[in-house]
């Protein structure tokens, strides 16, 4: 058996993403355990979270409303993402991969929420 939302292209690369996050985040030292490696994991995961919770809602303004909590939760990890490029936790290249993987979900998530408006 399969839900729906597990066909949208949005949540399998926002699942792909909360997986890149959670390795990433482990090679964070060991001070941000409790500080940014957790919250660059649960923003990831955030993300797959709300688009997979708002697809089971009867109402789309309460789906477009989920999907806007999955938008900002994918900001959030580009913060921290900036957060660990500052802090020379990740290398530039890794950076600019992740955070094209964050804009591009970013924007394929704004065109499915503003699709939905026009159901």
């Amino acid at each position: 058996m399969k839900f729906k939302f597990e066909d949208l292209i949005i949540w399998q690369k926002a699942m792909n993403l909360g997986e890149e996050m959670n390795s990433l985040a482990y090679k964070f030292p060991r001070e941000e355990l409790y500080n940014l490696s957790s919250q660059i994991r649960r923003a990831s995961d955030s993300i797959a979270l709300n688009i997979s919770e708002g697809s089971i809602l009867q109402s789309d303004a309460e789906y477009r409303k989920f999907l806007g909590y999955a938008i900002r939760s994918t900001a959030e990890v580009v913060t921290c993402l900036h957060k660990a490029k500052r802090r020379n936790y990740i290398t530039e290249d890794d950076f600019l991969k992740f955070d094209k993987s964050c804009f591009d979900l970013m924007n394929m998530t704004i065109a499915f929420r503003n699709k939905i408006i026009k159901l």
